[in-house]
């Protein structure tokens, strides 16, 4: 299905202002372009604020992270044959010039084999590349016939990490609805980061996180853990830390961090204490144009909106010092 234009006016000609609070978003992405100093905030499309109707990937564009431009949208799945529902985890990175984007489509028609203890069907899902010569796109894919990670893999939340040899990565979530408990996973893509480029390798698995267990009553429930929203971050002197989210046992979202022993994406991987709690997750971090580190992420998990924490590099580890209200007021 392509897009249509659902209201009166285009999305292009709205002029109106928009702030944090009243901006509809889910698993935030932004883009620092330097280009033309702009920050670019990617989330699934909204048809009620963009204007468009279908399935895809809009943009919310600012210069000062605190008045956006209402959305247009640079990206639709009808152009993808493997899945088109989904356009979920949207984000967007430079590489040799050109402008990719990654996001999750799924088609649950389409059943995958159950995994060892799945408790739930697990059906097409994954992660797609597209490229685009700006950060406007349109966004086309580069497969539409499959995903980067094993076809058979129920997985989703796909970010690109380039390792310091200049070899592209993808990491991702491997569902917990295929595993029951979830895993982050990498693959290696090819330089088009059109495809992978050998067999995935297994990172670590939610229940590593020593503070998923500390509270369960015990019952005859089965456990699932979910791994959610990986970014990779290499602090001021070279430890490697990445993002993901996950459920505590009140069934809030959370933030957290695991660092690498090594430095290297193979591992292993330890786990530390969350950033974030409140029903936040899927963060990214990021550096303003003016040096600052910042996290965005959504909250609360359900008609989420964007939250910014000014963030501190201590090296092994990443510390909140504060959340960014002052970017929230008009």
């Amino acid at each position: 299905m392509l897009f249509s234009v659902t209201t009166a006016k285009a999305q292009q000609a709205s002029s109106a202002v928009l702030t944090l609070p009243n901006m509809p978003l889910h698993d935030p992405w932004i883009l620092t372009n330097e280009a033309d100093k702009t920050y670019y905030l990617y989330t699934s499309n909204v048809p009620k604020v963009s204007g468009v109707s279908g399935v895809g990937t809009m943009v919310y564009r600012s210069a000062d992270l605190k008045h956006w431009e209402p959305p247009i949208v640079v990206f639709h799945t009808s152009e993808m044959s493997w899945a088109q529902s989904g356009a979920w985890a949207p984000e967007v990175h430079r590489w040799k010039g050109r402008y990719y984007l990654f996001t999750t489509v799924f088609d649950d028609s389409k059943p995958l084999p159950p995994g060892h203890n799945a408790v739930r069907p697990a059906y097409r899902r994954g992660t797609i590349s597209a490229v685009s010569d700006s950060p406007l796109g349109p966004f086309h894919p580069l497969n539409p016939n499959g995903p980067l990670p094993p076809s058979d893999f129920m997985t989703l939340d796909g970010t690109l990490y380039v390792d310091p040899a200049g070899k592209p990565w993808l990491v991702y979530a491997h569902e917990w609805l295929q595993k029951t408990d979830g895993t982050i996973e990498a693959v290696r893509l090819t330089d088009d980061l059109a495809k992978s480029a050998a067999a995935p390798i297994f990172l670590f698995k939610a229940s590593d996180a020593p503070w998923l267990d500390k509270d369960v009553v015990p019952s005859t429930d089965s456990s699932q853990y979910v791994t959610d929203g990986p970014e990779l971050f290499r602090t001021h002197d070279g430890h490697l830390l990445m993002l993901w989210s996950s459920y505590s046992n009140d069934s809030k979202y959370i933030q957290t961090v695991a660092r690498s022993k090594t430095g290297t994406i193979e591992g292993p991987w330890e786990q530390l204490a969350p950033l974030v709690y409140e029903d936040s997750g899927h963060g990214m971090l990021f550096h303003t144009f003016d040096g600052s580190l910042v996290m965005v992420l959504h909250q609360p998990f359900k008609n989420a909106r964007g939250k910014i924490y000014a963030m501190k590099d201590a090296g092994d580890h990443l510390e909140v010092v504060r959340e960014r209200t002052d970017l929230d007021a008009p």
